[in-house]
């Protein structure tokens, strides 16, 4: 047998990288790796800079940075008053550890969320317009109040639910009411589903969701 060139040892080495890949769950795609995507559970992508990482776990999905902000809708979901809820653990993260949930997702750029962050110890609604993240003050406190100080450890699991109805949302940690904010920016139906940042790794369980009753 005469010995492989250089040129094909390089496509072996290639399509041996490949088959350890799509083993692993992970698809190629033009711009880099990103997990395999189940067709039907979930959507995933990110909004501003980088891509966003998910892996599944059972029912549920774990973000490992990547991306500015990572999340992962429901795509058979619309929702225009009701609720969701996740139960997520932040486990690591230098710069973030944040874990939280979207609701009135129209796309990429225009949605809400409001999020728990295990190294700020604070939650925080937002509403994020043509892809500009903007805090939303809660009501009765002074314009530009960053949301709440609460505990939110590492390492452990927590539960965060917004319930929203019209313009007023109201969101609960642990079963703890913790504040209410208004915004009538995005009024229509969207999709619910969950979100992360910067170098969060996070756990997440499947949401839960469901309208007004």
């Amino acid at each position: 047998l005469l010995p492989l060139s250089e040129q094909s040892r390089g496509v072996l080495a290639g399509r041996h990288a490949m088959r350890s890949l799509l083993m692993a769950g992970f698809l190629l795609v033009a711009v880099g790796i990103v997990a395999a995507q189940p067709p039907g559970r979930w959507l995933l992508g990110a909004t501003g800079r980088g891509t966003a990482r998910w892996t599944e776990d059972g029912a549920g999905l774990t973000y490992r940075g990547g991306a500015a902000y990572g999340w992962a809708v429901l795509p058979a979901t619309a929702l225009r008053d009701g609720f969701v809820q996740v139960r997520f653990k932040p486990i690591a993260g230098r710069e973030d550890q944040a874990g939280g949930v979207v609701w009135r997702w129209r796309d990429a750029d225009n949605y809400y969320v409001a999020r728990a962050n295990a190294l700020e110890d604070n939650v925080v609604a937002y509403k994020v317009v043509a892809g500009r993240r903007t805090a939303l003050a809660p009501v009765g406190t002074p314009a530009g109040t960053y949301g709440v100080k609460t505990k939110v450890a590492s390492g452990a699991w927590h539960t965060l639910r917004v319930d929203f109805s019209g313009s007023e949302f109201t969101v609960v940690c642990d079963g703890q009411r913790l504040f209410s904010v208004r915004d009538d920016t995005f009024a229509e139906a969207g999709k619910v589903g969950i979100w992360s940042k910067a170098d969060s790794v996070t756990e997440f369980e499947r949401p839960q969701h469901g309208d007004k009753s």
